[in-house]
């Protein structure tokens, strides 16, 4: 990519974790293939992972198992079709994952069933959960990544962020999906990229909330970009919290050790977690105990931090073996001792933090989204699986099996090439801006009202705060990308921003409490009337020379307008 040269490419993959790196070798034989990255290519969620992937891999355990523990942990929402869809191709999944050569740790013995470890984690009813050590995002990146950079299909784009999505008219007057521009952050050059299908593999939008354990990369880049180009959002108030971060007392909340996540392994292996004075709180929440879904973990922790004024509560394995501990949990315990915590010998003091992102992108099960030539994968789509809440592990196979489908159906097209012309990314009627404090400051505010107002439990006038909050930063972000030279970080505020608004209107639409939204004003899940999910839609489905509209209310509340942002001068050339 030379300057601000259009760059031509079959597929476009946006994203280069565990989804946009399965999909890229699933089409790379036969497409040419450029995949994006915001950091190196290995940087992202998927690294970080800890736990596993969950598939029926045991005698004992069966599909059916596995979808009613989903569809249990999902409070009512999960698509029971796409929940058997996506169980149902786990296995291979995880055989294609051995194929490539990711090393998941082996079990001793000669028994041929049981050649690989699996452990159990929150909500799974069997020892399910494949892994690598305590280490299994990081071992299937690195191996995806090898793949991925020696294949000579695959072009890398490093360091470079995608603005926003391209889109065209097609012969038949209804928009495409012909590419992205995408800001090189190296050499500070916006570069338009024209592609044949475009997939959006950018993961989550934790980084919206003030404490997470998700790396800085989790801004929900793919999401805003989507709503923005016209595409269904749906159940954006469904945010996991991780029960059990590390809590580092002092550090700064952008701090990586203070998010450093405490795998779900480890209550699976018999961890418990204890008051200060030693006593156990889980059982008198749910019978379940540690092992009980994450929703109900995190805010249990929340209740008794509130209840007792304390910064934290503590998660204990140290009554196992100290080599089983260094067996099963090397990096843990490892990155533990260099913060000055022994888990083979004490308690580990944990907070929540933002971890997954259950809404997202709407598609279909083969990862269409509704802008033609426009696919989402992995943590930035919403497919129905996990419903009101995500179960432990089923999101590296959500990430497999919706990327091989996507894999699929791109392979099932035609190989025609775009004729759309693709203008130069306009900046002659912006600036440099002397005021970056402005960005830092917006960024700062911005998660610590999402933290404050919408974070795990929630209140209708919390959300009204917030709702006010969102919209004067949006104002502002606005404008201030309307009249300067964009940026990485301005990139990402005014993504975040866009995420905080999806995500706050989806909360003040459920009345209710269910899964991981639990508002006081309305404690219990409705009984009455059909389940439904918070679906958002955007100015390009409500009609033209319409406002932003939500969805009808019926009994949910009433129907929230919000004004579309004028185009700035950097977007006039699309």
């Amino acid at each position: 990519m030379q300057d601000n040269a259009l760059y031509d490419v079959d597929v476009l993959v946006i994203g280069s974790g565990a989804a946009g790196l399965t999909l890229t070798l699933r089409v790379a034989d036969r497409w040419r293939v450029a995949v994006v990255s915001k950091e190196c290519l290995a940087e992202g969620s998927t690294l970080y992972a800890q736990g596993g992937v969950s598939a029926v891999l045991d005698r004992g355990d069966s599909l059916a198992s596995h979808a009613a523990d989903t569809i249990d942990a999902g409070a009512g929402l999960c698509d029971p079709d796409i929940v058997r869809h996506t169980i149902e191709r786990g296995p291979e999944a995880i055989h294609w994952l051995i194929e490539q050569g990711v090393p998941f740790t082996r079990v001793d013995g000669d028994d041929p069933d049981r050649a690989y470890h699996l452990t159990r984690e929150g909500g799974h009813s069997h020892r399910r959960v494949i892994h690598a050590d305590d280490r299994t995002g990081q071992a299937i990146e690195n191996t995806l990544e090898e793949l991925v950079r020696r294949h000579p299909n695959v072009d890398i784009l490093e360091h470079h962020v995608a603005i926003d999505l391209i889109s065209d008219a097609a012969a038949d007057n209804r928009r495409r999906c012909v590419g992205a521009y995408l800001l090189d952050r190296r050499g500070q050059r916006v570069r338009p990229v024209r592609a044949r299908h475009t997939v959006l593999a950018t993961g989550g939008a934790s980084k919206v909330y003030l404490y997470t354990s998700n790396p800085d990369s989790a801004t929900g880049d793919g999401i805003a970009m989507a709503w923005r180009a016209g595409c269904r959002v749906a159940n954006m108030e469904f945010m996991q919290f991780h029960p059990t971060c590390l809590y580092v007392p002092g550090q700064a909340p952008s701090n990586a050790a203070r998010s450093f996540l405490l795998s779900e392994a480890i209550r699976g292996e018999g961890g418990k977690l204890l008051l200060p004075d030693g006593s156990r709180f889980m059982p008198a929440f749910d019978k379940r105990a540690e092992l009980a879904p994450r929703d109900i973990v995190a805010r249990a922790i929340d209740h008794e931090m509130k209840r007792l004024g304390i910064d934290c509560v503590y998660l204990d394995i140290s009554h196992k073996p100290a080599a089983f501990i260094e067996r099963h949990f090397p990096t843990i315990h490892a990155r533990c001792l260099e913060l000055g915590h022994d888990m083979t010998r004490e308690p580990l003091p944990v907070v929540p933090a933002a971890h997954y992102t259950c809404g997202g992108v709407m598609t279909d099960r083969r990862g269409r989204t509704d802008l033609p030539g426009l696919y989402a994968v992995g943590e930035t789509a919403f497919t129905g699986l996990h419903g009101a809440n995500r179960m432990a592990s089923n999101s590296l196979l959500e990430c497999l099996v919706f990327a091989t489908e996507a894999g699929a159906d791109i392979h099932r097209s035609p190989l025609s090439a775009p004729t759309c012309d693709i203008a130069p990314w306009d900046e002659s009627r912006v600036s440099d801006s002397d005021e970056e404090i402005v960005v830092t400051h917006n960024w700062l505010e911005l998660r610590r009202f999402m933290w404050d107002y919408v974070g795990i439990v929630r209140t209708t006038k919390r959300l009204q705060r917030a709702h006010h909050r969102a919209a004067l930063l949006r104002s502002e972000i606005e404008e201030y990308y309307g009249n300067f030279r964009i940026t990485h970080d301005l990139l990402e505020l005014r993504n975040l921003v866009t995420v905080a608004e999806l995500i706050i209107h989806s909360a003040m639409r459920r009345r209710e409490s269910r899964g991981l939204h639990y508002s006081l004003d309305y404690p219990d899940p409705l009984t009455d009337g059909p389940l439904h999910n918070t679906v958002l839609v955007p100015q390009a489905f409500a009609g033209a020379g319409q406002p932003v509209r939500w969805p009808d209310s019926d009994e949910h509340g009433p129907v929230a307008t919000v004004a579309k942002p004028a185009r700035s001068p950097a977007q006039r050339a699309h």
